[in-house]
C-alpha cells in the first residue's frame, strides 16, 4: 500500500494528523535577531533556554525547515506569537528581513521586549537608500521608533554575562506570557 494510500486511510491517525499540522503548536516567542550577529549568541541561547522551560519560540534558524516560504512561516509566527523578544545588534539596520518583522511585530500590537546588544537605542537608524521604498522606509522608521521607546535591556557582550542575560531576558519573557494570559 503506498504512503499517501496509506495516510488517506488513517485519517486520524496520529501519523495523519501530525503531516497535517494538526498538533502544531503555536509560538509562544519570537525571536527577531540579525542572524550573522546574534545567532550564535543571545538568539540562539535564549531559543534552547526557553525549549527548556517548555515554551515554543521562533528562530527562523532552528523553526522552519526546508521549503517553507519565508514570509509566510514569518508572518504565522507572529501572527500567533504572544511576544517579541527583539535583539538589536550593530548591523541590525541594514537587514529587510529584521525591519520587516519588526515592523509585524509592532504593526500586530505584540509586547516587546528588547535587547540592545552592543548598540545603544539612540543608535538604531534606518538609512535612506535604494534598497527600500518610500512606504517602507516609513514603516520601518515607525517600527523602530517604537521599539527604541520600549524600555529594554542593554548588553555589552565585551564585559557582560551571556549566561545571566539569558537568564533575566527568560524571566521578563515569563512574566510577560503569564500577563497575556491573565488578559
Amino acid at each position: 500500500m503506498s504512503m499517501q494510500r496509506f495516510l488517506s486511510s488513517q485519517a486520524s491517525s496520529p501519523i495523519r494528523q501530525i503531516a497535517s499540522g494538526m498538533f502544531a503548536r503555536p509560538c509562544d516567542v519570537f525571536i527577531n535577531h540579525r542572524g550573522v550577529d546574534t545567532t550564535r549568541t543571545v538568539a540562539g541561547l535564549l531559543y534552547h533556554r526557553l525549549s527548556q522551560l517548555n515554551l515554543h519560540p521562533f528562530l527562523y534558524s532552528k523553526s522552519m525547515q526546508p521549503n517553507n516560504s519565508l514570509f509566510e512561516s514569518i508572518g504565522s509566527a507572529i501572527q500567533q506569537c504572544k511576544v517579541g523578544v527583539v535583539v538589536f545588534s550593530p548591523r541590525y539596520c541594514d537587514s529587510y528581513f529584521c525591519l520587516h518583522e519588526l515592523a509585524l511585530l509592532v504593526e500586530m500590537k505584540k509586547k516587546l521586549i528588547p535587547i540592545f546588544c552592543d548598540i545603544r537605542p539612540s543608535e538604531l537608524h534606518v538609512m535612506s537608500n535604494d534598497k527600500f521604498t518610500p512606504k517602507e522606509l516609513l514603516r520601518f522608521r515607525q517600527a523602530l521608533q517604537e521599539a527604541r521607546y520600549t524600555v529594554g535591556i542593554v548588553f555589552n557582550s565585551q564585559d557582560g554575562n551571556w549566561s545571566d542575560l539569558v537568564t533575566s531576558v527568560s524571566d521578563i519573557i515569563l512574566k510577560n506570557l503569564k500577563e497575556e494570559e491573565g488578559r
